[in-house]
């Protein structure tokens, strides 16, 4: 299946000059990993447009309102970082910097928050690469098939351009087997393993509503 700019665009409901921008590299990425045909390429353009807001938000911003931040830490689950850090609502409210490495800070292979990881390693790249192991992970992961891959804990912000952005989310697609999921039509799975780590999970994954209706876009639009 040829990508082209104009069906990227449609696809993902993003602007002509973003889909001029991350269409070659969105293609070389499909073909190297097999996400070539119309249920895969659909499904996964579903998924990295739902989480990088049609290739507008390639790094996580953590600004939120106090009254929104409130909202968030809400509703978290009992005992999850964001819940704890409610009684901090008005000393990380429009603070990402705070609140990135309060967040992140001692997990997913970061530092404690004062070294400062947990905001360099917020989610980054159209699939949300979020913390120093998993970077280090996908600098591996990408090194297997590619070779000479940049070290993505050195350089994260890489993974925010189109090369290593469609790269890094296709080898990880390839790797959860997503490939296999998008052949069944399953893209409730795959948003349940995108979004909360699991596709056998029985919860509702975070912005399912979205991700589904891009799927049936995507299908639409590449058909």
């Amino acid at each position: 299946m040829e990508l082209t700019a104009k069906k990227l665009q449609l696809a993902l409901a993003c602007s002509p000059a973003t889909a001029e921008r991350w269409v070659e590299a969105l293609g070389e990425a499909c073909s190297v990993y097999g996400i070539e045909f119309l249920p895969r390429t659909a499904a996964y353009l579903a998924q990295i447009g739902h989480e990088s807001e049609g290739l507008e938000k390639l790094a996580e911003r953590l600004s939120y309102s106090p009254q929104r931040l409130r909202e968030v830490c809400q509703a978290a689950r009992a005992g999850s970082r964001w819940r704890s850090l409610l009684p901090r609502v008005d000393e990380l409210a429009r603070n990402p910097v705070g609140l990135g490495n309060a967040v992140y800070g001692g997990r997913m292979g970061n530092g404690p928050e004062v070294s400062g990881d947990g905001y360099r390693y917020r989610a980054r790249g159209p699939i949300g690469i979020t913390g120093r192991g998993n970077m280090a992970a996908v600098t591996q992961l990408l090194g297997k098939k590619l070779g000479d891959v940049p070290n993505f804990v050195r350089e994260p912000e890489l993974l925010e351009t189109p090369k290593w952005g469609a790269f890094s989310a296709a080898a990880l697609w390839s790797d959860w087997g997503l490939n296999t999921l998008a052949d069944a039509g399953n893209d409730l799975a795959i948003s349940r393993r995108i979004n909360l780590g699991d596709a056998k999970s029985t919860v509702t994954p975070n912005g399912w509503s979205d991700r589904h209706a891009r799927y049936i876009r995507a299908l639409r639009v590449l058909a």
